[in-house]
């Protein structure tokens, strides 16, 4: 159900001098986030207190929270990595695939879910398709989206793709992307770094494989962590690391000498080593609970409702924005016009105090539910030329 969500500033702790549009670089932190972080840091002092069930129950209270977001079957189904790039490489190493067949990305997407996919291409004789971004400004998206809709054939394996584009906000239409990838026999991996939590995002829905998420952005978790979602062709498969939570009866101290040859169910095989880190999985939790409480799509409702005013303000003076079938309302870039340069740009929003990210000619604004009008009017006065 959509709750009209007011501005959430007072809880965090932004500095009243600045405007912060720049969620997509990372979030700021939670009141909530950072007290659950300072009381996990003084547990340490008194490390007898830190029980054996202490390892084990937060990490999946947090898996549980992430499985609801997204919604997943069951928690069984999510595993506690560190990055983005990790979870990639659990996907790539467990990737059936053979010579000559091709993995499909979008032109210019992030390093991290391109780099595993040209190391396995190198190994078992793969091609590499990236789909190039249109040149024109006029549906760019809806083109984009039909772009890659018509790479994918018989001999595509993987289409290894963002939710929404990390550098100009580009949505691609996962749900019909992966029914095509499946028609031909493939397999569909999305990164959701910049969309999962201000974004609704439903794998069962979608029909993905397998889903990877840095949890520092939109999570609005701390840096080094991060969730993996596993579908059925990976969730039985090879993990990166062999540490010894992942094996069964874990729980029991006394037996570990007890080597097993048994992971525990489901994609905890994949879980980081130490994934029961005492600081920042509490502070994990703080942020899954506020965010489903917030609802991801009031949080994308909000930021909409925030945005709107502005569009004609920005599309007079000059600046191109994507149509909204094809964007997101908490990520989205605005083409600078010819007359403006970049390094202007940011020389203006530096002197305001604004935060967001130049990325070629685009203005990379990414709001989210602290940001208000103000902060708005004083971007607009910012890109004024």
């Amino acid at each position: 159900m959509k709750t009209l969500l007011h501005c959430q500033k007072h809880l965090f702790s932004l500095d009243p001098g600045q405007h912060y549009l720049n969620g997509a670089y990372m979030s700021p932190m939670l009141k909530s986030v950072e007290e659950a972080g300072l009381s996990g840091l003084l547990r340490k002092r008194q490390p007898q207190r830190i029980s054996a069930a202490d390892f084990f129950e937060d990490a999946e209270r947090l898996r549980a929270l992430f499985a609801r977001l997204i919604n997943a079957r069951s928690a069984d189904e999510v595993a506690l990595i560190p990055s983005a790039s990790y979870g990639m490489a659990v996907v790539a190493k467990n990737l059936p695939a053979r010579a000559g067949q091709k993995i499909i990305m979008a032109d210019a997407q992030f390093p991290s879910n391109v780099y595993p996919w040209m190391k396995l291409a190198g190994e078992r004789g793969l091609d590499l398709e990236f789909v190039a971004m249109p040149v024109g400004k006029e549906h760019r998206g809806k083109i984009w989206n039909e772009r890659i809709l018509h790479a994918i054939d018989d001999r595509t394996v993987l289409v290894a793709l963002g939710h929404v584009h990390w550098a100009n906000g580009t949505r691609f239409d996962l749900e019909q992307i992966a029914a095509k990838t499946h028609r031909h026999g493939g397999l569909i991996v999305a990164d959701g770094t910049q969309s999962v939590g201000a974004l609704p995002l439903d794998v069962q829905a979608f029909g993905l494989d397998a889903l990877i998420c840095a949890g520092y952005k939109w999570l609005m978790g701390p840096y080094s962590s991060g969730y993996a979602w596993l579908g059925p062709t990976f969730i039985e498969g090879q993990p990166l690391e062999e540490n010894w939570i992942n094996r069964r009866n874990s729980e029991d101290f006394a037996q570990l000498v007890n080597y097993q040859p048994d992971y525990q169910p489901g994609a905890r095989r994949f879980d980081v080593g130490e994934r029961s880190n005492f600081i920042a999985v509490p502070m994990c939790i703080a942020a899954l609970e506020q965010i489903l409480a917030w609802g991801t799509d009031n949080i994308q409702a909000y930021c909409h409702t925030l945005i709107a005013p502005y569009l004609p303000k920005w599309a007079a003076l000059g600046y191109h924005t994507e149509h909204p079938d094809w964007r997101a309302a908490h990520l989205f870039g605005i083409e600078l016009p010819p007359r403006v340069k970049p390094a202007d740009v940011q020389q203006n929003l530096k002197a305001a105090g604004i935060s967001v990210s130049v990325r070629g000619d685009f203005v990379r604004i990414s709001p989210h539910v602290y940001n208000d009008a103000a902060d708005l009017e004083a971007l607009t006065e910012a890109l004024s030329f």
